[in-house]
């Protein structure tokens, strides 16, 4: 990473603490974009530049690339298996801070139904990228590949939304692994 990615990626990771803290706070519908990029301490093109709409200042993460590599990484198998073991491998929370600022966005989303809305399109981008990274060689092999990883995200976000509802108690990857297999079975 060059030391301007690297740069916008703390950036973008500054701006986004402060949203879902204000958020948290004081209210989605409360906190104007001008507000965020205050307690950021940069402009509203700023906050702009890097969160096109309101809703990515929650949504918005890098985890389609590591999604889609993690795919590829899983051995040759059944599809709902790799897509599966690629979804769980990236649940894995690494410190507390991530575990806390998962949880606080997990919170936003299943509470405000903009978020909640805006999150099908974010799966839908998960999808395309497993499928991108899949490379289909026809429509039907698309159509599959699509479908199973809809399957799949949606197993994973059953998960997501528990984990939090349960303030993040229990091990994340394993409520993925239960979701998946309650959906697939063994």
């Amino acid at each position: 990473m060059s030391l301007r990615d690297r740069q916008r990626a703390e950036t973008r990771l500054l701006v986004q603490t402060h949203a879902v803290r204000l958020f948290t706070d004081v209210g989605y519908d409360a906190t104007t974009v001008n507000d965020v990029a205050a307690a950021a301490g940069v402009s509203a093109m700023t906050v702009y530049r890097h969160f096109p709409t309101k809703e990515d200042l929650v949504l918005y993460d890098e985890y389609d690339p590591v999604t889609a590599s993690a795919v590829l990484e899983q051995p040759v198998g059944p599809l709902s298996l790799r897509i599966g073991r690629a979804l769980e491998s990236t649940a894995a929370l690494g410190t507390s801070e991530e575990k806390a600022f998962l949880l606080a966005r997990l919170r936003l989303m299943i509470s405000v139904p903009a978020l909640r809305a805006r999150h099908l399109d974010s799966q839908y981008a998960t999808a395309d990228a497993i499928v991108a990274a899949l490379g289909s060689s026809s429509a039907d092999e698309e159509f599959r590949v699509r479908a199973t990883a809809m399957a799949c995200l949606g197993a994973a976000h059953v998960a997501l939304v528990r984990w939090a509802e349960t303030d993040g108690e229990g091990d994340l990857p394993g409520l993925v692994r239960e979701a998946l297999r309650s959906v697939f079975g063994d």
